[in-house]
């Protein structure tokens, strides 16, 4: 029924809804950011889009640094807002977007200015923001409050869950979160 109606929506440059595995979804786009690409990616949960945050898309976008560089917007909706933000690690489940920042750019060389786009551009709409983001969104340099702020109620339980089933914190890469004391 969906792959009916998006066909019949006006005219579609591309329509990828049909029966996959799911290893081809996930190599879908893989042509479009090749290995060796620079990135510097920030993030953030947004309740709503404010006239303000319009505005700041609006001006980071026209001043994009480079062409792959690009700001997204998930939505939160649907299913995952039926379930308790306590029922899993991911607490951001009253709706909302997903958004990131990412300074894109084959050339080593312009990493500083990609990178700067981000963080000016995610620095004036954080406050916007509902404080946390999704951690596979998240640089290493966020730090431990970026992360709790992610988890929201969760972090301590989560914490709790490390302790018991990783106590030497052997998976402290991306963004950890340390066994409880």
């Amino acid at each position: 029924m969906c792959l009916v109606a998006v066909r019949e929506f006006g005219s579609p440059l591309l329509v990828g809804l049909q029966p996959m595995p799911y290893w081809v979804l996930q190599a879908a786009f893989d042509a479009l950011v090749p290995k060796g690409l620079q990135w510097y990616w920030k993030a953030d949960f947004f309740t709503e889009i404010t006239d303000e945050a319009i505005a700041l898309h609006r001006r980071y976008g026209e001043a994009i640094p480079t062409p792959l560089s690009a700001m997204h917007l998930y939505p939160i909706s649907g299913a995952v807002t039926r379930v308790a933000e306590d029922a899993t690690a991911f607490a951001y489940r009253g709706g909302g977007w997903a958004g990131v920042m990412a300074g894109i750019d084959p050339e080593p060389a312009n990493l500083p200015k990609i990178t700067e786009w981000a963080r000016r551009y995610w620095e004036e709409l954080h406050p916007t923001s509902a404080g946390g983001a999704y951690v596979n969104m998240m640089m290493e340099d966020e730090g431990q409050e970026r992360i709790k702020a992610s988890y929201r109620g969760n972090y301590d339980r989560l914490t709790r869950v490390k302790k018991r089933y990783d106590p030497h914190n052997l998976f402290h890469t991306n963004q950890n979160i340390p066994p409880a004391p």
